[in-house]
């Protein structure tokens, strides 16, 4: 695959640009290494142009947030007829909005905590004190917001005082027009990249993630020291299978292809409770991807130089 050129998307405008340029830098350098030509392009005003003008044999979308996992981006390459690794358009915007991918997961049969769908409007229009009265009679204590749509944690709060649901929407809205509330569920949070390979979709080792101060917020996640994580998870071997068989039944449910990574909760009493799906996962030297190829004894050079030649043939 020495012959083929690919061009790496990253940056972009959304809140997790700089995250996003650092997957990016790491990616790019993990596919130098097997031999492929690459070049960092950032998604902007010139992508389309570049597109038609300097074709790549494919593209590899590590953008984050907004236009590079709400099907935006993936609209642009489709339109172009550019190969690229990743979900289709249609896929990413099941995906992209929380509500819609737990939606269609509870319809199969999958557990994912009780939740609730509120838009800013609702809250201006008939009074915020009784809709979050209402929210907390319905759903309980502790409940978790964050935006409906969205990464890396941005606006993702636990509240388990009622006093502090306020100032948590006040914060969960500043990234989004609409709050997702849902019943927090304790346990051992994890992470579980699914890859596509030839005989179809297979989960990578869990990922299990200790945050320092309780909550695997933005700060948690992209501070050196700030969250222990332990690859393959501190799993009965039940469990991590749960959790893997969860993931893939995400990855395929939902139409994915390629790569995506699910987030998921094991309850002490061993339900494995789905609470999102990333179909451009992080790739920094805090994320959970290269984490999990680590402890699965793989390259992350050689996953994608294969995800690669996928889309290049398909």
């Amino acid at each position: 695959m020495s012959d083929r050129w690919v061009a790496v998307l990253s940056g972009g405008l959304s809140h997790e640009r700089e995250v996003s340029l650092r997957s990016g830098r790491r990616l790019s350098a993990a596919l130098r290494s097997t031999g492929l030509v690459v070049e960092e392009w950032d998604a902007d005003a010139r992508l389309l142009t570049r597109l038609r003008e300097h074709r790549p044999d494919a593209v590899v979308v590590a953008l984050h947030g907004g236009e590079g996992e709400n099907g935006s981006v993936q609209t642009i390459l489709e339109l172009a007829g550019v190969p690229f690794v990743g979900a289709d358009s249609r896929a990413c915007r099941r995906a992209w909005d929380k509500p819609t991918a737990k939606g269609e997961l509870a319809r199969a049969g999958l557990a994912t905590p009780e939740w609730t769908v509120l838009p800013h409007a609702t809250f201006r229009e008939l009074g915020a004190q009784p809709v979050l009265d209402a929210m907390v009679a319905k759903l309980g204590l502790p409940l978790m917001l964050k935006p409906d749509q969205g990464g890396s944690a941005l606006g993702a709060r636990v509240v388990r005082d009622a006093a502090d649901l306020p100032a948590a929407m006040v914060g969960c809205l500043a990234y989004g027009d609409t709050v997702l509330a849902e019943r927090y569920v304790e346990g051992v949070e994890v992470a579980v990249a699914v890859v596509d390979g030839p005989d179809g979709p297979r989960a990578l080792p869990p990922v299990e993630i200790v945050p320092e101060n309780g909550v695997y917020d933005y700060t948690a996640r992209y501070t050196a020291g700030l969250t222990d994580f332990h690859a393959p998870a501190r799993l009965d071997a039940k469990a991590a299978e749960a959790v893997g068989d969860l993931a893939v039944a995400a990855h395929r449910l939902l139409g994915l292809r390629d790569v995506s990574r699910t987030d998921a909760v094991v309850a002490a009493d061993g339900t494995v409770h789905f609470l999102e799906v990333n179909v451009s996962p992080g790739l920094t030297e805090t994320s959970l991807l290269p984490m999990a190829v680590e402890a699965a004894g793989q390259s992350l050079g050689d996953i994608y130089a294969g995800l690669i030649e996928r889309a290049v043939t398909r």
